[in-house]
C-alpha cells in the first residue's frame, strides 16, 4: 500500500510521490530556543520521528532537516528580561542563552528516543543563504527595502497572487502579525524578511547586508535553510498546527515567489492542551519536558505522547502517564511470561493490519490497537500452551513496538544509568564546563548564574580539589 499523508494545502489525503524515487526529503520546523522545552515541543518532534521511522521501515532513504532558530526577537527579549538588576553584573550574551536552551531541547528529544536529524542547521550559520534569497525576491519585484533608512526589507504580499493558498484565507484575514513598526511597510499585510539593526540591540546580533546591517526575519530563515539542505523542491514540510499562519504561509509565498517549487506536501501535527485548557504562563499550567521525565519512564512518556493521532490535539490529563504506564506494562508482561515459559520470539514480522494503519496517514492509534490485540492473543496462547502462536505474537509485538520506538526491551538501563541519565549528564557536564571557564576568567557573576540554574533544576554541586561533582537532590 502506498503511504498517504494529509496535505494541509489541498486539505486532502495525498499519495507520497517523492521527488527522487526511493528517497524522501523532509524539513521540520524546530525550536526557537528562548526557553525550556515543554510537552508541545516534544509532541511535535515525536510526530515526525514516528513518520521518519515508518518511512525508513517502508524502505525510503529519509533526509530529515530540523532547524534551530537561534536568533529571533523572542531570544533577544528573553535575555533582556533576565538582565540582572545590579548593573555591575553582566547578563549572558544572547547566543550563550540560545545555546544552553538548545542543549535542553537536544537532551529532551534524546531522552524520549527521538532520532537525531540528518542535519540540524542553526539560523546563525545560514545568514548568507538568507541574504541571497532576499536579494532574489527584490530582483523579482516581490520584496522592497524600507525607505526610512531602517535597513528593513519586506515581502510585498500584494505582488504574489498565490498568497493565502496554504491556509485558504484572503484579504484582511491575512495580516502579517509582525511586531515591527508598520509605518515603513506599504501594506499591513507585508512581513519582514530582514530587520535592520536597532541601537538598543547587541552589536553581535547583526550581520552585513546590501540594504543595511541587521538580522533575518523568522520566516526567511526556514525558506533559506530548507532550500539549502534539501534543494529547490522536496517532499514534506512539517511543523505544529500553530505554524500554519503566518509562518508557513509566509514560507510558501516567499519561496515560490523566488522561483522554486518548494514543498510538495505540508504536514501539521496537532497541539497539546492540559486538562482541557491551552497551556499558558498566566494559567500556570505549562508542562515542561523536565516535569514529564521526572514523573515517568522515558518509554512511558514517549508512549503517552505518541498514542493520539498526530493531527489531533492531545489533551494531557493527570492520568495520562498512568494509562501509558499500564499500556507499556502489558507489553512487558507478555515478554516476561513468554520468557518464563521458555518460548523464544519468532521472526519479527509486522502484521498487515498494522502496516495498513501506518500507511494511512500515520494511523498510530489504529496501529496500537493491532499491537495490543496481538498482546492479548499472545497471552491467550500462553494460557493454552500453544507455543507456536506465542512465538509469532511475541515477534510481531517486538516488530510493531520497535518501529514505534516503544519496545520496552530497548529502553533497559545501561551500566551506571539509563538514557534519561545520559541526556541529563551531557547537559550538566556542558554547563559545568561553562562555569569552569567563567571561574578561570574570574567572571564570578556568570559562574554564579550557572550554579543558580542547576540548583533551580534540583542539581547539587560539590566543588573539590579534583573538580566539581554533581548529583540530583544531593543523592
Amino acid at each position: 500500500m502506498t503511504v498517504r499523508l494529509y496535505d494541509t494545502r489541498s486539505q486532502s489525503l495525498q499519495d507520497l510521490d517523492p521527488v527522487v524515487p526511493g528517497r524522501v526529503g523532509m524539513y521540520v520546523c524546530g525550536p526557537t530556543v528562548q526557553s525550556s522545552p515543554h510537552i508541545g515541543h516534544l509532541r511535535s518532534a515525536l510526530s515526525y520521528d514516528l513518520l521518519r521511522r515508518w518511512l525508513e521501515h517502508r524502505g525510503y532513504a529519509v533526509t530529515l532537516i530540523r532547524n534551530v532558530t537561534d536568533i529571533d526577537d523572542k531570544i533577544l527579549n528573553a535575555v533582556r528580561r533576565q538582565e540582572p538588576a545590579d548593573s555591575s553584573r553582566q547578563a549572558d550574551p544572547w547566543w550563550a542563552h540560545a545555546y544552553r536552551v538548545e542543549l535542553e531541547f537536544t537532551a529532551a528529544y534524546t531522552a524520549i528516543g527521538v532520532l537525531p536529524p540528518t542535519n540540524e542547521p542553526r539560523a546563525t550559520g545560514n545568514i548568507g543563504a538568507m541574504v541571497d534569497l532576499i536579494g532574489r525576491l527584490i530582483d523579482r519585484g516581490h520584496a522592497y527595502p524600507a525607505t526610512d533608512g531602517s535597513g528593513d526589507v519586506y515581502f510585498d504580499v500584494g505582488s504574489w497572487p498565490g498568497y493565502g493558498t496554504l491556509t485558504r484565507q484572503a484579504g484582511d484575514a491575512l495580516l502579517s502579525g509582525e511586531e515591527a513598526d508598520t509605518r515603513a511597510r506599504r501594506s499591513p499585510r507585508d512581513f519582514a524578511l530582514w530587520k535592520g539593526h536597532k541601537p538598543e540591540e547587541p552589536e553581535s546580533a547583526a550581520w552585513p547586508a546590501p540594504w543595511g546591517a541587521g538580522r533575518p526575519g523568522w520566516h526567511i530563515e526556514c525558506s533559506a535553510m530548507a532550500e539549502r539542505y534539501l534543494g529547490p523542491e522536496f517532499d514534506i514540510h512539517g511543523g505544529g498546527l500553530d505554524l500554519r499562519f503566518p509562518h508557513h504561509e509566509n514560507e510558501l509565498a516567499q519561496s515560490t515567489a523566488s522561483g522554486v517549487p518548494f514543498a510538495r506536501l505540508w504536514v501539521h501535527n496537532g497541539l497539546v492542551t492540559v486538562n482541557g485548557q491551552k497551556m499558558s504562563k498566566s494559567l500556570g499550567n505549562s508542562v515542561y519536558a523536565s516535569d514529564l521525565l521526572g514523573a515517568a519512564r522515558p518509554v512511558v512518556v514517549r508512549y503517552a505522547l505518541a498514542a493520539a493521532h498526530y493531527r489531533s490535539d492531545r489533551d494531557f490529563q493527570d492520568g495520562s502517564l498512568v494509562e501509558a504506564e499500564e499500556a507499556v506494562g502489558r507489553i512487558e508482561r507478555l515478554f516476561e511470561r513468554a520468557a518464563a515459559a521458555g518460548i523464544d520470539a519468532a521472526a519479527a514480522v509486522i502484521p498487515e493490519a498494522f502496516a495498513a494503519a501506518m500507511d494511512d496517514d500515520l494511523g498510530v492509534p489504529e496501529a496500537l490497537a493491532v499491537l495490543h490485540d496481538t498482546v492479548r492473543r499472545g497471552n491467550q496462547a500462553i494460557d493454552a500452551g500453544d507455543t507456536d502462536v506465542v512465538a509469532h505474537a511475541v515477534g510481531a509485538v517486538h516488530a510493531m513496538a520497535g518501529v514505534l520506538g516503544v519496545d520496552p526491551t530497548t529502553w533497559q538501563a545501561a551500566p551506571g544509568g539509563d538514557r534519561t541519565h545520559d541526556a541529563l549528564a551531557g547537559l550538566v557536564e556542558r554547563l559545568l564546563e561553562e562555569r569552569a571557564t567563567a571561574r578561570r576568567n574570574r567572571d564570578w557573576a556568570a559562574a554564579d548564574r550557572v550554579r543558580d540554574t542547576l540548583t533551580a533544576a534540583g542539581i547539587v554541586l560539590e566543588d573539590g580539589a579534583d573538580g566539581t561533582r554533581w548529583s540530583v537532590d544531593g543523592r
